[in-house]
């Protein structure tokens, strides 16, 4: 084989070998996705743990269907010092600092609904802050692999807003759903609210004709 083509083929290996190891030395992401639902007068809770000070925490929830599609909601620290909050919110998408380590917890609360469930889309993301460093590397490779680098995090970013928008969108069609259904109870209601009045109309307005000819018979004087 010629002296050119095994260093090509070197470099090659060489550039595949530290694109692996930007991808095995990406930060731990740690999450969990999940809907559920949350009576009324109930308060429902979900913790996070953070192991290390200085990991971001990714807070998101949307309701999905019930009563006004809004929901109380707190996040509090292992301390149980209060990080962020909120009051009749319909979604929400927050990152913080943890600035020390144990269980972060996320509550619901669903007072403001008496009879009506929520349904509650909740989504807890826990990863490392600091951007991974890539290994040694000869200088021919150097500006490959910077590339590739921000080519990686470009792409984890426009994966991120991806999923944004099918949230998004996954959040407008449940609560149209939503309202499509309720608009047609209460239509279908209506209807056989309208219905019973007219038959009791009509029901009243016979008996009204049948007490009028089945009275006493008046007699004129002469």
């Amino acid at each position: 084989m010629p002296f050119a083509a095994r260093r090509s083929l070197a470099d090659l290996l060489l550039l595949a070998g530290v694109v692996c190891a930007l991808l095995s030395a990406a930060p731990r992401v740690a999450a969990s996705a999940l809907t559920t639902t949350i009576n009324a007068n109930e308060r429902t809770c979900f913790y996070a743990a953070v192991d290390k000070v200085g990991e971001k925490v990714g807070f998101y929830f949307a309701v999905q269907s019930g009563g006004s599609f809004d929901i109380d909601w707190v996040v509090t620290d292992p301390n149980d010092n209060i990080i962020i909050e909120g009051e009749r919110e319909r979604q929400g998408d927050y990152i913080f600092t943890a600035h020390s380590t144990g269980e972060y917890s996320f509550c619901f609360h669903n007072d403001l609904s008496s009879f009506t469930e929520k349904l509650v889309d909740l989504d807890v993301m826990v990863e490392s802050e600091p951007r991974p460093v890539a290994p040694a590397k000869p200088t021919a490779l150097t500006e490959q692999t910077s590339a590739l680098e921000e080519s990686v995090y470009r792409l984890s970013g426009s994966l991120s807003s991806i999923q944004r928008t099918q949230r998004f969108f996954r959040t407008r069609e449940n609560r149209n759903v939503s309202t499509v259904r309720s608009t047609e109870w209460r239509i279908f209601t209506f209807s056989l609210l309208e219905c019973a009045a007219m038959v009791g109309m009509s029901f009243f307005q016979v008996w009204v004709v049948q007490r009028f000819f089945s009275g006493p018979s008046r007699r004129r004087v002469v």
